[in-house]
């Protein structure tokens, strides 16, 4: 075991990555559940048909995951290997976190407008990681 000090980014970034696969795992049995295990073992040739209810929001919000993490990621590992990450980049890397995760139950249960705030946080976020960098 290392006794070796992880930088609380590259840290947040591990926890980041097991949610994107947990939102992964999420959509993709929502989808199944709508579209049946059949279609889920073919060669999905053709048009799918459309995900509704929640099936469609945990869908898009792992989408939007995907839109954000590689952005979070290139950030936490510059920040990191150059050796600048200091309390603007940890906060940043917890607020890209811990929104990212309360994200997901609020798509799912199709909030409005705060589910819009908490997503600003994980771009302000994003922002503080990336702080360090250009200051």
């Amino acid at each position: 075991m290392s006794t070796e000090f992880v930088p609380v980014e590259i840290t947040l970034l591990a926890w980041a990555t097991a949610l994107g696969i947990v939102q992964l795992l999420l959509a993709a049995s929502a989808s199944t559940a709508q579209r049946g295990g059949k279609w889920n073992i073919s060669a999905r040739d053709g048009t799918p048909p459309p995900l509704t209810g929640v099936a469609a929001r945990l869908d898009r919000a792992f989408r939007n995951f995907l839109e954000s993490f590689a952005f979070f990621a290139a950030a936490v590992l510059a920040v990191v290997v150059s050796g600048q990450a200091d309390a603007h980049s940890a906060l940043g890397a917890q607020l890209y976190f811990w929104a990212r995760l309360v994200y997901v139950p609020l798509y799912a249960a199709g909030v409005p407008v705060v589910r819009s705030l908490v997503w600003t946080v994980s771009l302000v976020g994003i922002v503080l990681v990336l702080w360090p960098l250009f200051s």
